[in-house]
């Protein structure tokens, strides 16, 4: 069999390697398998096409993986429910540090976390969304 053959039967087992993992490894081994396929048109020499497919792979995957992870970074997407950080809300339910309990706020009823306790009918605002309960801090109400 070619040597052009053999580089191309391992540019498509890397390439489907790469479709199933997507974790952006064997994607710079099938560039350099690449180009030892380019090089196998030139010399007929294994051990040239084979070191330049480890020495280009490995030099590919160490130096751009990091910066395209940065690129590619999927950032959080804000939901419909994040846009209650920040409301405010009323307690239905007593809130401890080591027992959940409930708030209303913008008309739904949600499982809440406090570091104090808050007992029922005082107002909260909502800091932060975890899963699907809210935690919240007692608001003062100025007098």
């Amino acid at each position: 069999m070619d040597q052009w053959v053999t580089w191309l039967i391992i540019i498509v087992i890397l390439t489907i390697l790469e479709a199933t993992t997507i974790n952006l490894t064997t994607i710079w081994f099938v560039a350099s398998a690449i180009v030892a396929l380019i090089i196998s048109f030139f010399t007929d020499n294994y051990l040239i096409q084979f070191g330049v497919f480890v020495i280009l792979g490995v030099i590919l995957l160490a130096t751009t993986r990091p910066l395209l992870q940065n690129i590619l970074k999927h950032q959080k997407e804000a939901t419909n429910a994040d846009r209650i950080i920040g409301m405010q809300g009323i307690v239905t339910e007593k809130i401890t540090k080591t027992k959940s309990g409930e708030v209303k706020v913008d008309g739904k009823r949600w499982t809440a976390t406090s570091d104090k306790v808050i007992k029922p009918d005082n107002i909260v605002k909502v800091l932060e969304i975890n899963g699907v309960k809210l935690k919240v801090e007692k608001v003062e109400v100025e007098k």
